[in-house]
């Protein structure tokens, strides 16, 4: 006589024991408790490490609107103006009436601010490799501080701002150029908002994609013959 043998376990149950002894794909289980480490073994920068990038990319992004301003005093074109004697007083007004020079000042201001905001952006992303808030309000902050950086520094490079005393300086009936000024303030915002859209694209088209926080579902097929477990 032979004694009975024992019927193996269902399938099914046999695919939850195994399902509950192997930890999930991607989870990193031999992870120590408290060490950051969770779904993918991996984690992002701490909010310190953030917030000191943030904080050298500001002070970058501020620095390199001294270079703005110098460039923008180069490039920008030039507003004439003529001095005259009328009694005993000076009259400055400007040599062509229908010139758009003042124009060209605002526009060259601008383009360069897309530009900066443009390489600002690239640079930060090619360097970090992710978003985050503390850098997209670095990026936001340091290209409106270097954008008032780069403004007073081109006004303060540009010609003298007493246009009398310029005109009585080169003399009655001379073309000098006026000042260096600024008259769409809203071109302060170029280099912020070109940055931050820049930046976001990147983001979007080449920065890391965030994990699955759960394995997907696999549904178990039980043989024909043994109905499922309840």
């Amino acid at each position: 006589m032979t004694a009975p043998l024992t019927p193996p376990p269902p399938p099914h149950e046999q695919s939850a024991h195994r399902a509950w002894q192997q930890p999930a794909a991607g989870y990193a289980a031999d992870a120590p408790r408290g060490s950051g480490l969770g779904w993918y073994g991996q984690d992002g920068p701490g909010m310190k490490t953030e917030l000191r990038e943030a904080a050298v990319t500001t002070v970058a992004v501020t620095l390199c609107g001294a270079l703005l301003g110098v460039l923008w005093w180069w490039l920008a074109p030039h507003v004439p103006l003529v001095g005259d004697v009328t009694g005993d007083s000076w009259v400055v007004y400007l040599k062509d009436t229908e010139g758009e020079q003042a124009v060209g000042v605002d526009g060259t201001f601008t383009l360069l601010a897309l530009a900066f905001g443009t390489v600002s952006a690239g640079i930060a992303f090619l360097a970090r490799r992710r978003g985050g808030v503390p850098l997209v309000v670095a990026l936001a902050v340091g290209g409106l501080l270097g954008s008032l950086l780069a403004w007073r520094l081109g006004v303060w490079l540009g010609p003298e701002q007493d246009v009398v005393a310029h005109a009585k300086q080169v003399g009655q009936g001379v073309t000098f150029s006026a000042p260096l000024r600024l008259g769409a303030k809203g071109a302060l915002l170029a280099w912020s908002l070109t940055a931050l859209v820049v930046h976001l694209g990147l983001t979007a088209m080449f920065g890391p994609r965030d994990p699955e926080p759960y394995p997907p579902y696999q549904q178990v097929q039980t043989p024909q013959g043994v109905p499922p477990k309840q």
